[in-house]
């Protein structure tokens, strides 16, 4: 009995383990300027999206973000071209242990130059779909006439 739950700790502590690994090396590559290319849905149509309670999808494609992972912390930038900045937004994020099915989320909090949230402690969870040393895939699910929509935002490295 003692060795079975002996090897159980160890599993235990080994998953643990690897997960803190992961999300730490996930934070590494984070690190640095991204240039959100891409907003597109899981279904086809015209629809009107505000993103944050901020912009417009619009808006933040082709928008800059900015991801400092020693404080977790960032700021992103607007697409200048499509819509009228109100400069750079800050944000705190933090990369969670994974989900029971093994995806990682990704948690985004609006904060002001202080590090205070400025949406009464709302935040906003996307699930983290793929990121390598050049691209980042993030999916959030709202609901759209009572049913799952999938939000998908493509970012590329800029440095």
């Amino acid at each position: 009995m003692k060795k079975i739950i002996l090897v159980l700790t160890i599993a235990l502590l080994a998953s643990c383990s690897a997960s803190k690994k992961t999300i730490i090396a996930a934070k590494k590559t984070l690190k640095g300027e991204w240039s959100l290319d891409k907003i597109s849905y899981d279904r086809s149509g015209v629809f009107e999206v505000k993103l944050y309670n901020d912009a417009s999808a619009e808006c933040l494609t082709g928008g800059i973000w900015k991801f400092i992972p020693n404080n977790n912390t960032g700021k992103y930038t607007v697409n200048e071209n499509q819509c009228t900045s109100t400069g750079a937004r800050s944000f705190r994020f933090t990369i969670p242990e994974p989900s029971e099915n093994g995806d990682y989320s990704f948690l985004f909090k609006p904060i002001d130059e202080k590090k205070r949230s400025t949406n009464n402690n709302k935040g906003y969870r996307m699930t983290l779909k793929h990121l390598d040393d050049t691209t980042m895939t993030w999916t959030q699910t709202v609901s759209l006439e009572g049913k799952p929509f999938v939000i998908t935002m493509n970012f590329n490295k800029l440095q």
